[in-house]
C-alpha cells in the first residue's frame, strides 16, 4: 500500500498536521538553519552579517550615490534605504519559499520513497528557516532605525499580525510548487523568473502612489503590495495597520494556503512512482 495515499485535505487538517508535528518541524528547521552555514568559519553569525552588510550597501548607494529620497520634502539620507530594506525583507520571505519549493521533494526523496513521513510539513520547515532569517533582518533594521532616529515606533508590535497572511500565502504557493516540481522539472527555472518579476512589480523600489492611477489598481493585485505597505506603516511611519485590509488579507491567504495544501495532498500519491 502506498503510504502517501488517502491523506486528508480539509482546511482543519492543514493546522492539525502542523500542530501534531510541531516538534519534528522545529528540529528539522533547526537542522536546516545550521546546515546552511556548516563548514563556514563564522557559522550562523553570517545570518546577522548578511542583512547588516546589505543594509549598509543600500544606505551608501541610495543616500550617497543616488541621493534618493522616498517622499517629497524628505531630507533624511537613510530613509530610502530603510524603506527599501523593509520591502526586501517581505519579498524575501515569499521569494525564498518559492525558490526552495520546486526541488523540495527531490531533495527529500528518501522521505517520499522509504518512510511513512508527513511530507506536507516540508514546506513548513522551509518557511521556518526563512522566517528565522527574516527575523534577523528585522532585528538588524530595528537596531539601525533606532540608532538613526533615537527611538523605535511602538507599532512594531503589529508586525507579526501583518506577516501571518504573507506566511499563509507563501505556504500555499510552496505546497503547489513542491508538488509541481516532482512532475514538471522545469518549474524551478520558471519560478526564478517569476521571483525577479515580483521584485520589480512590487512597491519595493518605489511607492505604489508614484505610479499612474490605472497602474495602481494593477499593482494592488500583487499579494506582496499590501504586506509591504503595511509593514512600512507599522515599522517606519508608526501607524496602526489597516484593519479592514488585514481581515481581507487573512481570508484570502487562508484560502490560498488551503488550496495549495489540498492540491499537495491530492497529488502526493504519485510522488513515489515518479521519484
Amino acid at each position: 500500500m502506498n503510504p502517501n495515499a488517502n491523506h486528508e485535505s480539509l482546511p482543519l487538517e492543514m493546522f492539525k498536521s502542523a500542530f501534531k508535528n510541531r516538534s519534528l518541524i522545529f528540529q528539522m528547521t533547526k537542522r536546516e538553519v545550521i546546515g546552511r552555514y556548516r563548514g563556514s568559519m563564522l557559522g550562523i553569525a553570517w545570518s546577522f552579517f548578511n542583512p547588516l552588510i546589505m543594509l549598509a550597501v543600500y544606505t551608501i548607494v541610495f543616500s550617497t550615490v543616488f541621493k534618493a529620497k522616498w517622499g517629497v520634502g524628505s531630507d533624511s539620507k537613510t530613509e530610502f534605504a530603510l524603506v527599501l530594506f523593509i520591502g526586501i525583507i517581505v519579498h524575501g520571505v515569499l521569494a525564498e519559499s518559492m525558490s526552495n519549493s520546486p526541488s523540495l521533494m527531490l531533495r527529500n526523496a528518501s522521505y517520499v520513497k522509504k518512510i511513512i513521513f508527513p511530507l506536507e510539513i516540508l514546506p513548513l520547515v522551509v518557511m521556518g528557516s526563512t522566517l528565522f532569517h527574516a527575523l534577523i533582518s528585522v532585528v538588524v533594521w530595528s537596531v539601525f532605525y533606532s540608532i538613526v532616529n533615537h527611538s523605535l515606533n511602538w507599532t512594531v508590535i503589529f508586525l507579526p499580525l501583518i506577516f501571518v497572511p504573507l506566511i499563509l500565502f507563501s505556504l500555499g504557493v510552496s505546497w503547489v510548487l513542491a508538488s509541481l516540481g516532482v512532475y514538471i522539472r522545469d518549474i524551478g527555472q520558471m519560478t526564478g523568473v517569476l521571483i525577479t518579476i515580483l521584485l520589480f512589480l512590487s512597491p519595493i523600489f518605489y511607492p505604489a502612489t508614484a505610479l499612474p492611477e490605472p497602474y495602481q489598481t494593477i499593482i494592488y493585485l500583487n499579494p506582496l503590495t499590501f504586506v509591504i505597505e503595511q509593514a512600512r506603516e507599522v515599522l517606519m511611519w508608526g501607524n496602526i495597520p489597516n484593519w479592514t485590509g488585514l481581515i481581507v488579507a487573512y481570508i484570502v491567504s487562508i484560502l490560498v494556503a488551503w488550496a495549495g495544501f489540498a492540491w499537495f495532498q491530492k497529488t502526493r500519491q504519485g510522488f513515489s512512482d515518479v521519484l
